[in-house]
């Protein structure tokens, strides 16, 4: 068996007649271990094998295999050791796009300790909640901005001592010099007996409301995203894919670290800064990227900086994730590559739960149907599955923190577990139309359905028509109080190039949205803004302009 064919010593899969993926399961033994039984294996059969392409903004450049992943997460693994960190440690990695990332982790995986990745926009507040609830023993930093400074800062008032911190790309007083210091240790290990069920992973949600929780995965999880990988991104065993996203957020697991690696692709990795959609375009172009996935809005840029000027001939195939898709984005994607953008949906908590998989036809602006490893449903309030064209909330049915594919709850927490894992499901607390033929249309968090005069409106069902206008280069809809209505739809938005706000303009977007979706569901109230609140992972933060407009109301009313 090669490295193209491998993965399929731990996954089943099914056709239906018409070539589409009808069931999908994982199997692996019960020491499964990714970093041994996929990174080593490839080094093993192929240690000549590209497996990571790295480029920054001036231009520097670095190739690494599959043998050179094994061995320096080798040697990073010893240096762990050496340094106390063990078996069921919290490690946090704070690394951008840095390729150290990929062997640290690897690393971290080898000797069974729980990886930790977040993103470096933290601030001291931010880093003091994580090392607190996660009990974090070390971390691993990047030299860049005030990273290492608002660590520093966090550690002070956590409520115990972190043991080691390491920099990566750079060195500072009291901090242990990741690049230099791992050179001292050998490239090769003996295996650290680890389990499978043993957890690995943990990501912070991104905690619109309240403070973030701390999804954990067991190492199956990587398994799980090979669905992702194969069956979704459509990714090219001998082609070049790229997931627009930080480290420090749970996309990049969906999208640069496991499944593509398992299927022997070559991840990409472009090290910036800020989005800036023609640099993006042009590494594109450069470097022949095959398999491209990002949010809506960057394809949106990108449409916006014209793609006439670019050479996109070397993609096979695109998807989109993080947010709804308008139909005009859609199509003049389509119009000029050929490629057809296929959505999907899921969470820190989960891989790809709903998405149009290979083969299917896509609807613009639905995220697709349920992927094959998971049972989903729509319910109501009182748990009853909905007909189509009704709004539910979308669960998943599985076994109580051991479903393959799913999280195994929230760290140290089983009362935050037990409010969304209940009654044989796992509660996302999204919510979805389903329509005749299957496919599910996302309408919105359950605390972000407005009501307003007996209407239930989802935010994004208004968004996807707001952002169609030409004015319009971000929004997000939320309900603002209304003394009779209850709430009304309000839009904030953030306007293109070479728009002015004006009370025309106002007019012009209201209308645009009467004439485009139900007019019930049209904004009586539009405000322009510079930026939009958002997460350290880049959601719209939509209850601050709620909490925002609320207090406002309530000082009206004095």
């Amino acid at each position: 068996m090669d490295v193209e064919s491998y993965h399929l010593n731990f996954v089943t899969e099914e056709y239906g007649e018409d070539g589409i993926l009808k069931k999908f399961g994982i199997k692996y033994p019960d020491n499964f271990n990714f970093g041994y039984d996929i990174i080593d294996k490839f080094a093993e059969m192929e240690p000549d094998r590209r497996a990571l392409m790295w480029v920054d903004l001036e231009g520097n450049e670095k190739l690494l295999t599959f043998g050179d992943l094994s061995r320096l997460s080798n040697k990073a693994a010893n240096m762990f050791l050496d340094m106390g960190i063990k078996k069921g440690d919290c490690v946090m990695l704070v690394l951008k796009r840095h390729y150290q990332f990929w062997y640290a982790l690897y690393a971290l995986i080898k000797i069974g300790a729980i990886a930790i990745p977040a993103t470096h926009l933290l601030t001291p507040k931010d880093f003091t909640y994580r090392f607190n609830t996660a009990n974090v023993k070390a971390v691993i930093a990047t030299h860049a901005g005030k990273v290492g400074q608002y660590i520093e800062e966090g550690e002070k008032l956590a409520d115990h001592v972190i043991d080691c911190n390491f920099m990566v790309n750079g060195s500072r007083d009291g901090w242990i010099d990741f690049d230099k210091e791992i050179e001292k240790y050998p490239d090769t290990m003996e295996r650290v007996p680890t389990k499978a069920d043993e957890l690995f992973l943990m990501y912070f949600t991104s905690g619109t409301t309240g403070y973030p929780k701390m999804a954990v995965h067991d190492h199956t999880i990587a398994l799980a995203h090979i669905q992702n990988a194969k069956h979704w991104h459509k990714v090219d065993p001998n082609g070049i894919h790229l997931t627009i996203s930080d480290t420090g957020w749970a996309k990049a697991a969906w999208g640069k670290i496991y499944g593509q690696t398992a299927m022997g692709t070559c991840i990409f990795v472009y090290d910036f800064d800020k989005f800036i959609p023609d640099n993006m375009l042009r590494i594109i172009e450069k470097y022949k990227i095959t398999t491209l996935c990002a949010p809506p809005t960057m394809f949106r840029f990108f449409i916006a900086e014209g793609l006439d000027k670019y050479d996109l001939s070397s993609l096979k195939y695109c998807n989109i994730a993080g947010e709804a898709l308008s139909g005009e984005v859609f199509n003049k994607w389509y119009e000029h590559t050929g490629l057809k953008l296929m959505e999907g949906f899921g969470q820190s908590e989960s891989t790809c739960l709903i998405g149009n998989i290979i083969g299917m036809e896509p609807k613009p602006g639905s995220m697709g149907k349920p992927t094959p490893l998971y049972e989903v449903d729509l319910v109501d309030s009182e748990g009853n599955s909905v007909p189509p064209g009704v709004v539910g909330e979308i669960v998943v049915k599985g076994e109580y923190c051991n479903t393959p594919g799913l999280f195994r709850g929230y760290y140290n927490s089983k009362e935050l577990t037990d409010r969304v894992w209940y009654d044989g499901y796992y509660h996302t607390g999204d919510t979805a139309k389903r329509d005749e033929d299957g496919y599910y249309w996302y309408v919105g968090r359950n605390d972000d359905v407005i009501k307003s005069s007996g209407y239930r409106i989802g935010p994004f069902e208004v968004e996807s028509v707001v952002v169609t206008h030409p004015a319009v280069l971000e929004c997000a809809v939320t309900g603002a109080p209304h003394p009779i209505r209850g709430e009304v739809v309000k839009a904030t938005i953030v306007l293109a190039k070479g728009y002015e706000p004006s009370e025309e303009l106002k007019v012009e977007i209201q209308n645009h949205v009467k004439r485009n979706t139900a007019p019930y569901k049209y904004p009586r109230i539009v405000e322009f803004v510079d930026e939009l609140p958002k997460t350290v992972s880049g959601k719209i933060r939509r209850t601050e302009i709620r909490k925002h407009d609320f207090e406002d109301a309530k000082n009206d009313d004095k």
